[in-house]
């Protein structure tokens, strides 16, 4: 624990709103700081740590990031609600928090502005026709499994605080459009993307799903679903059972996926030690902390914590590393994505190969690994 407690500290104490030390994908190439889904993930792994230790200088460094992008009226910094871009709503989840933790009046206009905001995108945002949101105004027609978890907590957690319930049912039907039309039934598994006009590039003609199975994607859909079953209102038992059944039956098909010798999951799920293939870090311990709340919960059999803290544990004998008396979190997949932009490494087309997945970078400390590490670390601490 003293480790990775150090860990952190060290990445916060390296970091500032306009310097984050854990988000490679805009230092790397010298982009601005705006409102973006990265620094959301790691603000959300940072209000756990304060949750679980009671350290307010976690909840502070929270704060301050978060209003470093939230003017006094509750804009955002670079936000753009015209993109319709599904990874913009991540952030939006600790509005949620700040607007409750906070008893200054002024303050909690602007975080319930924001969070007004935030919504005001999904009201309009652009749809297929069974309901599901586009992932990006970019991919139109497209739905990517990371949309799951950028979108779904926020909105449920919206409908549950601020809108009496209305909309439940929508958030509900877009995991089941997934189920029914993403999950391959030979594996279980679920393909990174799909395209319901099949007219882009990597989608298959007939089905108009991708090539393969991201391990990182899957662990974007278990904790979806584990953080949205959290949020919905157990009145909805149909729903509520539903959720919890594709939550299981998602990580039981994982499971068979994990490499014996480690308790990791490789970069393509279901490739194994196939040439290029290596295993990677942001996904295992997105199932290793979907795998101990659900049991935390009650939404999974109790003994599937063991099954989590197992693959956390080999995390941190495999991945976590020190090097010149720094810690490191390595081998964690700086992007992937489906057409659009080039891939950033030897291979430059996004067409969910295995040669794609592969040749993207690994790098160390992005929070893509990092967010789910610590997510996956305050479960341990729950569970004592």
């Amino acid at each position: 624990m003293k480790e990775i407690i150090n860990f952190v500290n060290g990445l916060l104490a390296a970091s500032t709103p306009s310097a984050p030390a854990w988000n490679l994908e805009y230092t790397l190439h010298g982009k601005k700081p705006k409102w973006n889904y990265v620094d959301g993930c790691m603000m959300k792994a940072i209000f756990d740590l304060y949750y679980v230790t009671g350290n307010r200088d976690y909840f502070d460094f929270a704060k301050g990031y978060m209003d470093y992008y939230i003017d006094g009226e509750g804009r955002l910094l670079g936000y753009d609600i015209y993109e319709y871009n599904c990874d913009h709503i991540n952030m939006g989840k600790m509005l949620f928090d700040l607007h409750q933790a906070t008893d200054d009046a002024n303050h909690k206009e602007k975080y319930r502005n924001a969070i007004e905001l935030q919504y005001t995108q999904l009201r309009s945002h652009p749809r297929i026709k069974v309901g599901n949101f586009w992932h990006k105004m970019i991919y139109p027609n497209q739905v990517w499994l990371d949309g799951l978890y950028m979108v779904q907590p926020f909105y449920m957690e919206y409908e549950m605080r601020f809108n009496g319930c209305r909309n439940y049912k929508d958030v509900f039907n877009q995991f089941k459009n997934v189920f029914e039309i993403m999950r391959d039934p030979a594996t279980g598994l679920y393909f990174h993307g799909y395209d319901e006009s099949r007219e882009v590039f990597w989608s298959d003609r007939i089905t108009g799903l991708s090539k393969n199975f991201w391990t990182r994607s899957l662990g974007w859909l278990a904790m979806a679903l584990v953080d949205t079953t959290e949020k919905t209102n157990e009145q909805f038992f149909y729903e509520y059972i539903t959720m919890q059944y594709y939550l299981k039956d998602l990580l039981d098909a994982l499971l068979r996926y994990k490499c014996k010798e480690t308790n990791l999951f490789f970069q393509v799920t279901d490739q194994g030690d196939r040439e290029g293939n290596y295993l990677e870090t942001s996904g295992s311990c997105a199932i290793a902390y979907a795998l101990m709340k659900g049991a935390r919960l009650g939404y999974l059999p109790v003994y599937y914590f063991e099954y989590g803290k197992e693959i956390f544990d080999a995390v941190v004998k495999h991945k976590l590393t020190l090097e010149n008396g720094n810690f490191i979190l390595k081998d964690i997949c700086l992007v992937a994505g489906l057409g659009g932009m080039p891939g950033q490494g030897t291979y430059k087309e996004r067409d969910g190969t295995f040669e794609y997945y592969v040749s993207e970078p690994r790098v160390n400390n992005d929070a893509k690994g990092v967010a789910p590490f610590l997510f996956a670390f305050s479960e341990t601490i729950k569970n004592k």
